[in-house]
């Protein structure tokens, strides 16, 4: 299956500042999110981002932030991004039948969010070196998982090339700037 840009929507999941810190290999993951989000602005991909019971587990990351931009986080108290309704409404508005995932923790919220997108009938690509656990096995068997469910897996580069599409896109400098 490919995938274009006019049909696919990322999520953002509780990149946050009291959880990045215990995040295995969490400074790779973070540098290479922000890429992967500033490459989706570039190609105007909708991205909802999520904060889990942002009270407790403080905001979104700096770096993050940045990449992001000007944006609204959802507040969320369950694991699944699908089990808020604001966020379900806001996937549904997108109008795009595939969605990119990227976040922590894998074996999660992450995961739980896979599972629901993919019972809705989205097809739901998990993005492998954007996304971690406090331990590396976790991530592992979670990915595991999300690829026996029907979970596509790939990476901030691979994805934003295939949107990109081709060295003909007016994209393509701004993305293989990023991606250098």
């Amino acid at each position: 299956m490919r995938i274009s840009a006019e049909e696919t929507a990322a999520l953002v999941v509780d990149y946050q500042q009291k959880l990045i810190p215990v995040i295995n290999n969490n400074e790779e993951i973070v540098k290479n999110t922000a890429v992967l989000i500033k490459g989706l602005k570039e190609l105007d991909v909708p991205i909802i981002v999520s904060q889990q019971y942002t009270k407790g587990l403080g905001d979104t990351v700096g770096e993050i932030s940045e990449a992001l931009g000007e944006y609204e986080p959802f507040d969320k108290k369950s694991f699944s991004l699908m089990g808020d309704e604001n966020i379900r409404r806001a996937v549904k508005l997108t109008g795009r039948k595939n969605i990119i995932i990227c976040g922590v923790e894998a074996h999660i919220c992450v995961l739980q969010t896979l599972l629901d997108l993919i019972e809705e009938g989205y097809n739901v690509l998990l993005v492998e070196d954007c996304i971690g656990s406090r331990k590396e096995n976790d991530k592992v068997i979670a990915c595991r998982r999300a690829e026996a469910e029907g979970g596509l897996l790939t990476t901030y580069e691979a994805v934003l090339y295939e949107l990109t599409e081709g060295a003909y896109s007016g994209h393509f400098k701004s993305i293989s700037k990023l991606t250098k």
